[in-house]
């Protein structure tokens, strides 16, 4: 296999693997917007957000996360998810002062490390990318 075939696996990998968090938390605005209404209350300091607010939050998040997963229109999708993911690890300073008590915290920073090369590497990311089979045609 030719290390151009194996950073595309890699890609993928890593793009899939962002996905899925993303996704979950995405879904969170629809399934416990309770819980998703707190995480922006102490996170972000937006208040008083209620289910109508989060779930167009959520409907705008879910594009951009399904366009980033089936890799379209990557300088913005993945862009947009890189934006989105810093804002949240960066958000999340005050965690990172108690690290021993905060430890799943710290998983933040390697999967906002793939996204950065996952934007950086975008236009090497054609495996199963609708974007790269919409360039050829």
């Amino acid at each position: 296999m030719g290390q151009e075939r194996r950073l595309e696996i890699s890609l993928l990998l890593l793009r899939l693997g962002v996905f899925v968090v993303m996704f979950f938390w995405t879904l969170d605005k629809f399934v416990a917007p309770e819980h998703a209404s707190t995480v922006f209350q102490h996170f972000y300091h937006l208040e008083g957000l209620g289910a109508g607010a989060l779930a167009a939050v959520g409907a705008v998040q879910l594009v951009v996360v399904l366009g980033f997963a089936a890799g379209l229109y990557r300088t913005w999708t993945y862009g947009l998810v890189l934006a989105m993911h810093a804002i949240s690890t960066l958000s999340s300073w005050p965690q990172y002062l108690a690290a021993f008590d905060n430890l799943l915290f710290f998983a933040a920073w390697p999967m906002l490390a793939a996204c950065v090369a996952l934007f950086l590497l975008r236009d090497s990311d054609n495996m199963a990318s609708l974007d790269a089979l919409r360039l050829r045609s």
